[in-house]
């Protein structure tokens, strides 16, 4: 019966709409919801975010976050807060454990596209009780990505990752790509959303670029050695935090704009550096992309 009541909570997620009287006490459950929230509502109103709000690996939002608590023990600690709104589901079940109506809740599904990110901030904002903060947030979103001009150079990425797996179509990353100017290796070779592809088959796919990583620089196991071995040298590449990718939110434009930055040799304030340094720097290109 207790399983049953907290899978009601969970999965009853819908809120359409401003609500009548704004949330003093809200709770971000998960890091994708942590950037929405603190981006949209009053520092006041935030009560907790999520475990890892204070990441900076995992995390587009770190340095408004530190100034706010994270949650250690969820299940613990959200029922000592008692929140008036609940912000993303975690994806199993037995982290909240209170009746239906205790509290206000906004589930968030992933979003692997701009016009998902769109939708849910539109989503947040009218739960905070702040719509119009995410009309301007989603205002100026567009007025840069309309201002971001297309990669000069183009050509065909893969966003390979340790132990070489390897970004498909249909994903938040295909979604930066196409909209950088890039063709996704995933979407010619027909594979799914997330694959294993050997260094046999990269290399003789060719593409024009590899995605990874900020960070993937070093060898650290197994699994990143395979990112340098030395027949995947002679292929340029295009660094990004992982902050950036893990989550849909408001740092996609960030992660576009470095994206073509890199592309195309230029440096651009704010932009990550080639070299891996997330966050800050410039970005440069180390080698053009392959004829």
């Amino acid at each position: 019966m207790r399983r049953r009541i907290i899978t009601t909570v969970l999965c009853a997620l819908t809120l359409t709409g401003a609500a009548p009287t704004p949330p003093k006490r809200i709770v971000s459950l998960n890091v994708c919801a942590d950037q929405y929230v603190l981006a949209l509502a009053d520092p006041g109103q935030i009560a907790a975010l999520s475990p890892y709000g204070h990441d900076p690996e995992v995390s587009a939002a770190v340095g408004k976050a530190r100034g706010f608590r994270t949650l250690k023990r969820p299940a613990e600690e959200v029922l000592a807060i008692r929140p008036d709104l609940l912000v993303g589901f975690p994806s199993g079940e037995g982290v909240v454990g209170a009746p239906p109506g205790q509290w206000r809740t906004l589930g968030l599904a992933s979003a692997d596209s701009y016009a998902m990110i769109l939708a849910q901030i539109r989503q947040v904002a009218a739960a905070v009780g702040h719509p119009e903060r995410g009309e301007a947030m989603i205002a100026k979103m567009n007025r840069e990505l309309a201002a971001l001009p297309r990669a000069k150079r183009g050509g065909v990425a893969a966003y390979y990752q340790r132990r070489g797996y390897m970004t498909g179509t249909g994903t938040l990353v295909d979604d930066m790509m196409k909209r950088a100017g890039l063709v996704n290796l995933a979407g010619k070779l027909g594979k799914p959303a997330l694959s294993q592809v050997s260094l046999e088959e990269m290399i003789a796919a060719q593409p024009d670029w590899l995605i990874v990583e900020s960070g993937s620089e070093q060898v650290v196991d197994q699994g990143t050695e395979m990112l340098h071995h030395p027949i995947l040298r002679a292929i340029p590449r295009i660094r990004v935090p992982q902050a950036w990718t893990v989550c849909g939110g408001p740092a996609y434009v960030e992660a576009v704009r470095s994206i073509v930055a890199q592309i195309d040799g230029v440096t651009h304030k704010g932009v990550a550096q080639i070299d891996g340094s997330a966050h800050k720097g410039v970005a440069q290109v180390n080698a053009a992309p392959r004829r």
